[in-house]
Parts: C-alpha cells; structure tokens; sequence
C-alpha cells in the first residue's frame, strides 16, 4: 500500500485531534506510529493518553515553557536545534522501516516560524518512503506542501470559547 500525504490545517480547534484519529485507527490495524509534536511542551492530554498504547509513539522537544513569541534569540535558536535533531532522528526511524504512520504535529507552524530547516522538511516531504503515510498539522502550509499533499482538511474557527474569555481546559484543549 502506498502511503499518502495529509494536511490538518486552519484557525479551528481539532488539528491535533483529527491527527490522533488517524494514528489510533492505524495503530487500531498494527500499524507503527511515530508523532513528534513540535511547539508543545510533554504534559499536553494527547501525549500521556498515547503512551499507552503500544503501537504509538509520541517524541516531544521539551523546550517548549513558553510560547516562541515570549523567548529571545537562543531560546528559539537552541529550540530550532532541538526541532531540528527530533526530525532527523525521526527520518533515520523511517528510513529503517520502525514506523509506517509519521505524524507532524504543529510542524507548519514551525515551519511558519522558522523553528525547523525548511529546505529538509520539504525535501522530506517530497522524497518520504513510499509506504509512509504523513500527516502534517498546523496553520498556512506552503505551496510546496499543498501540492505534495494528497488530503488538505481545512478546519475552519466559527466560534470558540476562548473569544468569550474562557482559557483552554485540560482535557478539551490542553
């Protein structure tokens, strides 16, 4: 089975959820999943429910205390260099055949923000294994990689809690 390319983007809650679907559907069916979650610090809900479950994998940089626009040159440098390493130690699992799912969660907006080397993940997108199936989160994916994709799921904000006041809640948001 060829693997395809997912894109879970917009200004709307559930990127990460719709990610985490697809891993626990395809680790449901003995599939190998690997999740590296860039911009998120390890205590987020998703990452301590997934380590139960024997087929996923979830890898995190831990650099994230604070949000990158509240860190100064060498937090987002040494975070940069953190993003950076997670990627290629994840790409040397893929490339031996660990894991047939890699999800990249919130890897556009590292992307975006210049967090990641840009020119390595793209060319990581173009050339992925052709049995990996790839699923990129975040918001504004480049041109590069809508065209690479073969799912774009556009998740739109209406209305959220969070305009009214209300922080995210452990749980639904955390």
């Amino acid at each position: 089975m060829d693997g395809l390319i997912h894109i879970y983007c917009g200004d709307g809650k559930g990127k990460t959820t719709a990610a985490v679907g697809l891993g626990v559907r395809a680790a449901g069916c003995g599939m190998k999943v690997l999740m590296l979650q860039f911009l998120k610090n390890p205590i987020s809900s998703e990452f301590i429910a997934l380590k139960n479950i024997p087929e996923i994998t979830v890898v995190n940089c831990n650099l994230n205390s604070k949000f990158t626009f509240q860190m100064n040159k060498d937090e987002l440098k040494a975070l940069c260099k953190a993003n950076n390493e997670m990627l290629n130690d994840a790409i040397k699992s893929i490339d031996d055949g660990k894991y047939d799912m890699l999800i990249l969660d919130e890897v556009l907006d590292a992307y975006n923000i210049e967090v990641i080397d840009k020119n390595a993940l793209e060319e990581f997108i173009k050339n992925k294994p052709k049995s990996l199936e790839l699923v990129l989160t975040g918001r504004n994916p480049s041109e590069t990689m809508k065209e690479c994709a073969d799912y774009i799921s556009f998740i739109e904000k209406k209305k959220h809690p969070f305009d009214k006041g209300i922080s995210a809640r452990k749980g639904i948001e955390l």
